[in-house]
């Protein structure tokens, strides 16, 4: 992709009334753009980024025998009676009436829609287990939206929900999605902390939250320095010994063994192998897409602007020619980008004619992992330089043979997706 063709609106300076800093960069990078408090739009390069890792979540659940899915965000209102939950979420719930004068909602989750649908086809023991999937929008009237896409009323999840026959099958997917959600947050460049925690208006008897340490976040936990265990700070008790640290985190994933409160409600049952009836038994497994961009953000930034891990980044390598008039640098640039892009890799080229200054603030913004800068100087002696984003000015550029910068690249990228 060529830079003077792709819509990237840079910002030079921190926009007003942002606190966090993954908001500032996501604005200032050209990621998303506030529509109004608490919704957003994501442009070109943060709808990569959200593809990205869209597609991690995807491979990982699809790996674990999960079937996707997509479910309506308009619900009738009378589906969330059967639970309770439209007094439980009154306060976040955006209700309606239709010119019909049906009471609707926006869904603020789907733990209703779900079981309705399983209702209608799981009819026997030898349906289950399944478990299914969606990566969708939801919508809260959160009163106090903060932090950019962090808490905004508009927000993209991927929530999974398993139907087992027994308890010992419910334990068995819930064991797979925390080992699931394990790999997606190490995929997307975070190291998290697993946490027991209180399944509140969800329901069921077991729940783990996944937190990442964040400035942003609003909750905390206690972290053994020694073994790295860790405890949901839910009452300000603090364990005892030196060894225990106080975190300030972010929420990202929540799972829970909702047991039979769905079904129930819902009527949800199947047929056992003795002809008797029974309620499914059900587990939900939620990640909060948006708020994970704003979290990798959060742990992988510097002065310049963002650094992103590898497999998430909206593109794999930039070419920065910092002279577009100078023939010899625009010839080599577009060599590399033919090279490398037929060998795999997703590349930016910056063929804007800015000054160098702009165009090394604007690289180091968006935080691409690798630069390849092409200057006069340095092909006077046959090279030019390349950039590891994520490293210091010493020790993250280098010099390299302009014959040679496909071969380096490969080397330090490392396998391509």
């Amino acid at each position: 992709m060529y830079w003077s063709k792709y819509f990237i609106p840079t910002l030079k300076e921190v926009p007003t009334g942002t606190e966090a800093v993954s908001h500032q960069l996501s604005l200032r990078a050209g990621l998303v753009h506030m529509l109004t408090s608490g919704v957003y739009s994501y442009l070109p390069l943060g709808y990569k980024v959200l593809a990205r890792v869209e597609n991690i979540i995807r491979q990982e659940m699809n790996a674990i025998g999960c079937h996707e899915l997509l479910m309506p965000a308009l619900h009738p209102i009378e589906i969330w009676k059967k639970t309770g939950r439209d007094v439980t979420l009154k306060e976040v719930m955006i209700t309606f009436e239709n010119k019909k004068g049906q009471r609707m909602c926006l869904g603020p989750t789907h733990e209703e829609i779900i079981t309705d649908l399983a209702k209608h086809f799981i009819k026997s023991y030898r349906q289950l287990p399944v478990t299914l999937y969606q990566i969708q929008t939801k919508f809260r009237d959160e009163i106090r939206t903060r932090f950019g896409i962090v808490r905004a009323c508009e927000f993209i999840m991927k929530d999974a929900y398993s139907f087992d026959r027994d308890a010992e099958g419910l334990k068995k997917n819930y064991d797979l999605q925390l080992q699931a959600y394990t790999k997606i947050f190490k995929r997307c460049g975070l190291d998290v902390i697993v946490v027991s925690a209180d399944s509140g208006a969800m329901g069921g008897s077991v729940s783990h939250e996944f937190l990442v340490v964040a400035p942003i976040g609003e909750d905390a936990v206690w972290v053994n320095m020694k073994n790295g265990q860790a405890i949901k700070d839910e009452e300000g008790k603090a364990p005892q010994g030196k060894e225990w640290e106080r975190k300030v985190a972010i929420e990202l994933g929540h799972v829970f063994q909702l047991g039979t409160k769905y079904s129930e409600s819902l009527g949800a049952l199947f047929l056992d192998e003795n002809g008797e009836q029974k309620p499914m038994i059900m587990g939900c497994y939620g990640i909060g897409v948006s708020r994970l961009i704003a979290a990798i953000i959060e742990v992988n930034n510097d002065a310049n602007g963002i650094m992103w891990p590898k497999e998430i980044a909206p593109f794999d390598v930039e070419i920065l020619p910092v002279q577009i008039s100078d023939g010899e640098s625009m010839r080599l640039a577009e060599e590399y980008y033919k090279e490398l892009t037929a060998s795999g890799l997703d590349v930016l080229l910056d063929d804007r004619d800015e000054s160098a200054g702009r165009k090394f603030n604007d690289a180091d913004l968006i935080g691409i992992p690798f630069q390849i800068i092409i200057g006069k100087r340095m092909l006077a002696n046959g090279q030019v330089e390349i950039k590891n984003r994520r490293m210091g000015k010493k020790e993250g550029i280098f010099a390299v043979d302009k014959d040679k910068v496909k071969e380096e690249i490969l080397k330090i990228k490392g396998p391509i997706a």
